[in-house]
């Protein structure tokens, strides 16, 4: 089966191949310093090799998951069991380091050193789907005794250095590696909403190679994750300067994420644009078009000019200078001089100089979530199986285009408000994920697949636990379902007799739980009577 990266909603610019597998997965400080970890591991005997066995070769494993990704559709379910792999390697602390998309929903993890007849049981203790890392323990630590951690280069290497990547690909069962070089070194988006720099290498890349190092001289410059489809010779490396953030972020605890801003910007080379400001030719940065809070307290407005993050000037298509030969998009320095949630911007205001403290945060929040590593909520009613609206579920509507066009053509929040952020607290997307169950309830109904509800009773519908309250409190004869969009037809049941019919249906039909877990504690906290 092929599976694309997700790209970052309609922000992304690029669809990534996804890199795991046996090849069944297919479709991606102002100097380079990199700040060290605040707590450096300490100087430890060097580790003997396996025999045989020498050098890098001996930090990089093969991974083994039997995967369970969630059933977009049948959402009380979860998909068969997938077998994939994909590439690892020794870090410090007697761990291992991979892929958050070689992990990601598994019920099973297992690692193979290079020239190993065994496996070893892992555990994933750590995982990032943004930036796609996910560190594994051992079940058996004395590995390690015999296999050393991979040192980390601690600058960005120079475009145009040597580059060899290591791995388990398609096409064998040994090691793989393939040489090449650095091709370029960038800022840009990950999975949504994460950005991070991004090293793109010339050197063979294939499925089976997410997640092993990419070595340059005898050093690790960072871990394979993807390559663009449908080219040749594009492979992306996620950078040791995004692996120490994310270890030193799980370091303090549960995975947070990476401080970042989330307004809407514009580049300002236009001359008419720039007269139209009435700036200075010696004011350079790029422009605010929509501030990311309409409150008068945001310290952002509409026609700002930002001329500097921090003490890094931006010029005019908002990027800032690494060294003598490299340029990226500002917004990476927001996650090296960020503190307290707050990032020091200098900008020009109708002719002013202004500097002000701009609100960062790891996360924005959709009206349309990702599923993140979780499985979905849902709730059965009768015939009809209740979800949220998710990123996921959206991305499979993508694939069918009469569908796409269908939903913008009803006005469905679900096309018209794929980008937004929530209206109010909690606001959520309630839609009918599923067909109907076969039964004379739902007779003479059109389907509803991927409809989004708007009011139970008369009463709107916030999100799917507020559904749930209100399906379970409702006293009325009937129960009347309308949806938010054009056209289409309301539903109308007998209310006793869904209720009566539930049981039998889940039976008839193989579910085990009327509901998710979140949803089941709102069904039954309803007090007896």
């Amino acid at each position: 089966m092929n599976i694309l990266l997700r790209p970052c909603r309609a922000l992304a610019p690029l669809i990534f191949i996804v890199l795991c597998l046996t090849g069944q997965l297919a479709a991606q400080t102002p100097t380079t310093n990199i700040p060290p970890p605040a707590n450096p591991p300490a100087a430890t005997p060097k580790t003997p090799a396996e025999p045989g066995v020498s050098g890098v070769e001996n930090s990089v494993v093969k991974v083994f998951s039997t995967v369970r990704y969630p059933d977009l559709y049948r959402p009380w379910t979860k998909q068969a069991p997938s077998e994939l792999t994909g590439s690892g390697v020794v870090i410090e602390g007697k761990r291992i380091l991979t892929n958050a998309h070689v992990v990601l929903y598994a019920s099973q993890v297992q690692i193979q050193a290079s020239q190993a007849g065994d496996k070893i049981s892992a555990s994933v203790v750590a995982v990032a789907p943004g930036i796609d890392l996910a560190v594994l323990k051992l079940d058996d630590e004395t590995f390690f005794d015999t296999h050393a951690p991979l040192a980390r280069a601690n600058t960005l290497p120079d475009v145009k250095d040597a580059v060899m990547a290591y791995g388990f690909p398609t096409g064998g069962t040994s090691l793989s590696i393939t040489k090449g070089i650095v091709s370029r070194i960038e800022f840009v988006p990950y999975n949504f909403p994460t950005s991070g720099l991004r090293i793109q290498i010339d050197a063979a890349i294939n499925p089976g190679n997410s997640g092993g190092p990419a070595i340059a001289g005898d050093k690790m410059i960072g871990l394979a994750f993807s390559t663009l489809n449908n080219t040749q010779n594009i492979g992306y490396i996620i950078p040791n300067e995004e692996i120490d953030f994310f270890l030193r972020d799980i370091a303090r605890g549960p995975y947070q994420g990476k401080p970042a801003m989330f307004d809407e910007l514009q580049t300002l080379e236009n001359p008419a644009l720039r007269a139209y400001l009435k700036l200075d030719k010696s004011v350079e940065g790029i422009v605010v078009h929509e501030p990311y809070e309409s409150d008068p307290a945001y310290p952002l407005k509409e026609w700002d000019v930002i001329t500097k993050v921090g003490d890094t000037s931006i010029d005019d298509q908002g990027m800032i200078k690494l060294g003598s030969n490299l340029r990226v998009r500002f917004q990476y320095r927001i996650q090296q001089i960020a503190q307290n949630g707050k990032v020091p911007l200098t900008l020009v205001r109708t002719g002013r100089e202004l500097k002000v403290d701009l609100p960062v945060s790891p996360d924005r929040p959709m009206l349309i979530p990702d599923l993140k590593d979780a499985y979905p909520s849902y709730f059965v009613f009768g015939p009809l199986v209740f979800s949220k609206a998710t990123a996921q579920l959206l991305g499979s509507f993508s694939a069918n285009a009469n569908l796409v066009v269908m939903l913008s053509a009803i006005r469905s929040p679900l096309a018209v408000r794929r980008s937004d952020k929530p209206a109010f607290p909690d606001e959520e997307l309630v839609i009918l994920s599923s067909p109907f169950f076969p039964h004379r309830l739902a007779k003479g109904y059109g389907p509803h697949v991927g409809h989004v509800l708007k009011t139970v009773n008369g009463t709107a519908v916030r999100n799917l636990r507020h559904l749930v309250g209100l399906l379970r409190d409702s006293a009325d004869e009937f129960i009347t379902l309308e949806f938010d969009n054009h056209g289409g037809e309301a539903l109308v049941f007998p209310r006793k007799e869904m209720l009566a019919a539930t049981d039998e249906i889940l039976n008839d039909n193989g579910v085990r739980a009327q509901g998710s877990p979140d949803m089941l504690e709102v069904w039954n906290a309803k007090p007896a009577k």
